[in-house]
């Protein structure tokens, strides 16, 4: 459980379109205190995942090779393939060079015209919104398969404790260095934060496809290793 964890979390906390969007949202006025907000709704909807899952599973793992244990997997694997899928629909679209239109390129269409109009409304928006957004941009099926995994926690060892923690943290780590960032270094953060929106804008579609194909494979292989044994 702790590796696919740490996986999950590491391409959930690697993915562009979160990061762009707080980007926007750290760079508008008041824009440290929307960033905490951002991050607590963050950090809410993988705490709310988690203790669903526990709830369900009174915090002790299902037998293997039951019916709730194969269940789990199955959904890891659905997912994975899910993720494979995208990945490889993401580069085809990309080399027939054909428009984004996926819904999670609404926080950035790609044009100057879209960005000022995005960068105008965020500077308008109140700390709720960029709460809003952040439930909206938190990539539910990379979640999905963290819920899936977190059924073979054990509440009964501190590892699993610790191991929750750690991914909730590690989910949610870029986010927390640029909040960071602004408040101790607010000036030299906006133009470093800047810069990275801009290289996310011209490299979105290759890292989304690197991002989702690498989790996609890994969550496949795990899979099949699991149910197969």
């Amino acid at each position: 459980m702790l590796l696919d964890l740490f996986v999950i979390g590491l391409v959930i906390t690697l993915y562009p379109l979160p990061i762009m969007a707080f980007v926007l949202v750290v760079s508008a006025p008041r824009g440290v205190w929307k960033g905490l907000a951002f991050i607590l709704a963050w950090l809410a909807c993988l705490v709310t995942v988690i203790a669903l899952v526990l709830l369900l599973t009174g915090g002790e793992p299902p037998a293997p090779k039951s019916p709730p244990s194969t269940a789990a997997l199955a959904a890891k694997l659905a997912i994975g393939i899910g993720l494979v899928v995208y990945s490889e629909h993401r580069r085809r679209r990309r080399s027939r060079g054909g428009p984004d239109t996926a819904p999670d390129a609404a926080p950035d269409a790609g044009s100057d015209a879209s960005q000022s109009s995005l960068t105008s409304r965020m500077d308008q928006a109140t700390a709720w919104s960029a709460a809003g957004l952040a439930v909206l941009l938190q990539p539910w099926g990379m979640v999905g398969a963290a819920a899936a995994t977190v059924v073979d926690a054990n509440l009964g060892h501190s590892e699993s404790f610790l191991a929750l923690l750690a991914f909730c943290l590690l989910a949610t780590a870029s986010l927390l260095a640029m909040e960071l960032y602004m408040v101790f270094a607010p000036e030299k953060a906006g133009r470093a934060l800047t810069g990275l929106r801009t290289w996310l804008s011209d490299h979105k579609d290759p890292a989304i496809v690197v991002t989702c194909l690498v989790l996609g494979v890994w969550l496949v292989g795990r899979s099949l290793y699991e149910l197969t044994r």
